[in-house]
């Protein structure tokens, strides 16, 4: 006699819920690292729990020119950083890695960012 499994899904359905940084392309699963660049430390540390809560993977740099150097090793996916230090990086970056300029608006409203990095990062699919 066969017997019939029924597979059901264990707690909430969650399909309709955002899914963060994932693509639906991401190789293996993981998700785009997130590389934010130096500044007011209030900022950047909220900024990091809210994409790390949404299951980006984030990595925190204090100065442009720490961030040059640790680029090519730590291939971010995308790049946050102020004004200055995006046009200097857009500049002296290894490689083509898009930037998300953190202006007044993008400080204050999180919800902004994270649209504006997922906007970027489809708008620049990564070519491994």
């Amino acid at each position: 006699m066969a017997q019939i499994f029924e597979h059901r899904r264990v707690g909430s359905d969650r399909r309709r819920l955002q899914r963060g940084g994932r693509r639906a392309d991401d190789a293996g699963g993981f998700a785009p690292l997130v590389l934010i660049v130096g500044g007011d430390a209030d900022v950047v540390g909220q900024s990091e729990a809210v994409l790390a809560k949404l299951r980006f993977a984030v990595a925190t740099i204090g100065t442009v020119d720490e961030a040059l150097r640790v680029m090519t090793g730590l291939r971010p996916d995308i790049v946050v950083a102020d004004a200055e230090a995006a046009s200097r990086i857009r500049l002296e970056a290894p490689e083509h890695v898009p930037v998300v300029v953190l202006d007044d608006t993008l400080r204050d409203d999180r919800e902004a960012l994270v649209d504006a990095i997922r906007e970027t990062l489809r708008a620049n699919p990564r070519n491994d």
